[in-house]
């Protein structure tokens, strides 16, 4: 692994492959999510996310970092600063096709307006973006989102943070709330989908009734593009009137808003599961769910919720998986509550293999953090673009740490294009 020796050896627990903090200094930093890579389109960089502070959530205004760390050299620095955060995924921050293009998103405090970041962590030179991100296509063209704003009406830790006035209430199927997307070379952005149009194709298509979504509160979560650009995901959750009960609907369809499906039914959810995601294929998706009432398993399903089916009958499922595109290795990590954790306030790194079945413990790595739930600290396993390295986080020296993990020896990579 082409490291600098600056950053120091994570030794703890004795981990069964080389991994490195990169970010032994400062701390309070965490890269984004399980679905896109910290690792820049070169392997060199790191795009990162510091709080300024980690005992509390932020207040409207409140700045955070964009953080770059050079995994050759061994340095860190400061990119840009950005009032559109929040505890989970910090600012999304992520990369397009080149080490010269850099997104996050960010607020202005005058009109209270989220927006997408589009820089060149080079020469300082930024675009913005209308609507914000969430995730950013493959060929980087193109940046889809949720409403920033709105998404935390579903969960407290998510979206950016307003005034409370100037958070909008869906009520009912919303005609101008949806899925976004945004030209990157323009900034200009569009709603796409529309959650009124997604519910009344699958009314249409006796998916669902339309009827019982009227009266409560509906909005996007999530969205994520498939490997390929030409599908998205996207995560609706929906509330009854009172907001005692909150449902959460997988819905896919084309990158054009078109052929819309019920990939995972709120029904299916219910029965215990969380974090979906794409395959290498781009038509099926995995997630944790308890489908039988026997426990998590990793699951499959095709984007139109056809073929859903356990991974492994045996093999217990948890935390953010990911699939290897060599299809056979799937990474994830663990929630503290979850059975395969230590109870300790460590949880383990896995490598399953879903052909044999061998449940590889990669790492072990504390994420206990003394604050409360919205500030939890997920390790989030990322690839690398080669696919023979990770990033995840974890809580060390009391702090929030970025650390790189190394698979070669175990896993074959992929060329870069």
């Amino acid at each position: 692994m082409n490291i600098s020796d600056k950053f120091p050896v994570y030794n703890d627990y004795a981990p069964s492959i080389p991994i490195h903090c990169v970010t032994p200094d400062e701390g309070r930093v965490i890269h984004r999510f399980f679905d896109t890579s910290p690792f820049s389109p070169s392997g060199r960089y790191l795009g990162l996310f510091r709080m300024p502070f980690e005992d509390r959530n932020p207040e409207p205004g409140e700045q955070g970092e964009i953080i770059i760390v050079d995994l050759w050299e061994g340095d860190e620095r400061v990119a840009a600063a950005t009032s559109g955060w929040e505890s989970q995924v910090g600012a999304n921050v992520q990369w397009g096709v080149s080490d010269e293009e850099l997104y996050y998103n960010d607020v202005d405090v005058n009109s209270w307006q989220a927006c997408g970041i589009k820089l060149n962590p080079f020469t300082g030179e930024r675009k913005i973006l209308d609507y914000g991100i969430f995730m950013i296509s493959p060929d980087g063209r193109t940046a889809a989102t949720t409403c920033p704003s709105r998404a935390r009406r579903t969960q407290v830790g998510y979206g950016v943070m307003l005034p409370e006035d100037q958070v909008p209430v869906n009520i009912g199927a919303p005609e101008d709330d949806g899925l976004y997307v945004t030209d990157t070379e323009t900034g200009r952005g569009r709603l796409l989908v529309s959650i009124r149009t997604m519910l009344e194709e699958l009314h249409n298509k006796g998916k669902l009734h339309l009827d019982d979504y009227m009266e409560g509160e509906n909005y996007g979560f999530q969205c994520k593009w498939n490997p390929q650009g030409t599908r998205l995901l996207f995560v609706l959750r929906s509330f009854n009137k009172d907001r005692t009960i909150r449902k959460n609907h997988v819905i896919t369809m084309k990158s054009d808003g078109t052929d819309i499906h019920l990939a995972i039914p709120s029904y299916v959810w219910a029965k215990g599961g969380h974090h979906i995601n794409w395959t290498p294929d781009g038509e099926h998706l995995t997630m944790n769910l308890n489908i039988d009432g026997q426990g998590l398993r990793f699951v499959k399903v095709q984007y139109d919720g056809e073929g859903l089916r356990k991974l492994l009958d045996e093999v217990e499922g948890s935390g953010h998986p990911t699939m290897h595109p060599d299809g056979i290795h799937l990474l994830t990590d663990a929630y503290l509550e979850d059975t395969v954790a230590f109870g300790d306030n460590t949880v383990p790194i896995r490598l399953i293999n879903i052909k044999s079945g061998y449940d590889r413990l990669l790492a072990r790595v504390p994420t206990q953090q003394p604050f409360d739930f919205t500030l939890r600290v997920d390790p989030h396993p990322a690839w690398d673009r080669t696919y023979t390295r990770f990033a995840f986080n974890a809580y060390v020296g009391g702090t929030r740490r970025v650390f790189v993990a190394d698979v070669s020896g175990i896993v074959g990579g992929k060329k870069q294009s």
